[in-house]
């Protein structure tokens, strides 16, 4: 897949992020104690479909994965990091739950997240999520023509380090577009100055994922749902930015 966009790309890339932003915010709404997983899913799907467009993770087949995801939106609560898959499960108060979602318009792919409260939750929950939007909006503005790979990832770790959250390791951010998961690998560490150069044209979805307690994971049976190993609350935003002359444009802001 060509790293650098066309003009017409970037179009319904802009089109589709919009439209995904706005998307997000309506199910993000929707979330309450009571309510289950499966009925933001079904909510996303309608929303997507009724547009026009198609969800980008239902029926998808990640790298390295032995099945298809058989849902449209993630939703992953507590100590899911990212990749749960919606179900009878009941929302309570005082959880937290991301949702992540993705949809294809004109064959062009956006992804963005948000980890939002379920209710009335604790001041630490609500710092985690605070911290991890800080964090991507750090790895946005690191995101500059001339800039790194690396740059993105030391300005979301610079975040998480005074918290001492565990900043995930081995899930990142990447590129995207002509497919739901592209070139290049963005993590959510690194170095100033190392890796690919930022070039305009360029889209990326950044998604800082931080932890309350260590960075180590596990994987469930699911093959799809990553939650943290010591069981501690999680948290993931996104957003699928341009990079530009101008700096990073946010492409999936509502």
């Amino acid at each position: 897949m060509a790293l650098i966009k066309t003009e017409e790309d970037i179009k319904y890339l802009r089109e589709g992020g919009k439209r995904l932003g706005a998307i997000l915010k309506k199910v993000a709404e929707t979330v309450k104690p009571g309510i289950k997983t499966i009925e933001l899913d079904n909510l996303a799907r309608e929303l997507i479909k009724s547009g026009g467009d198609t969800p980008a993770f239902l029926n998808y087949r990640p790298s390295g994965a032995p099945r298809e995801y058989p849902a449209t939106l993630c939703v992953s609560v507590n100590d899911e990091i990212v990749h749960g898959i919606p179900c009878d499960m009941v929302l309570k108060e005082g959880d937290i739950v991301g949702l992540d979602i993705g949809l294809s318009h004109h064959g062009l792919f956006v992804d963005t997240a948000v980890t939002v409260a379920v209710g009335t939750i604790s001041a630490e929950d609500q710092k985690l999520i605070n911290a991890t939007q800080e964090g991507l909006v750090a790895g946005i503005k690191a995101a500059k023509a001339g800039a790194h790979i690396g740059d993105i990832g030391e300005a979301i770790e610079n975040v998480a380090k005074p918290y001492k959250y565990g900043v995930v390791r081995e899930l990142g951010g990447h590129g995207v577009g002509h497919k739901v998961h592209e070139d290049p690998y963005v993590p959510n560490f690194g170095k100033k100055g190392a890796g690919l150069k930022l070039k305009p044209g360029m889209v990326l979805a950044l998604e800082p994922m931080f932890n309350k307690g260590k960075r180590d994971i596990t994987l469930d049976d699911d093959d799809f749902t990553f939650r943290t190993l010591d069981n501690k609350k999680s948290a993931h935003f996104e957003h699928t930015i341009l990079i530009t002359e101008n700096g990073p444009e946010i492409i999936t802001k509502v």
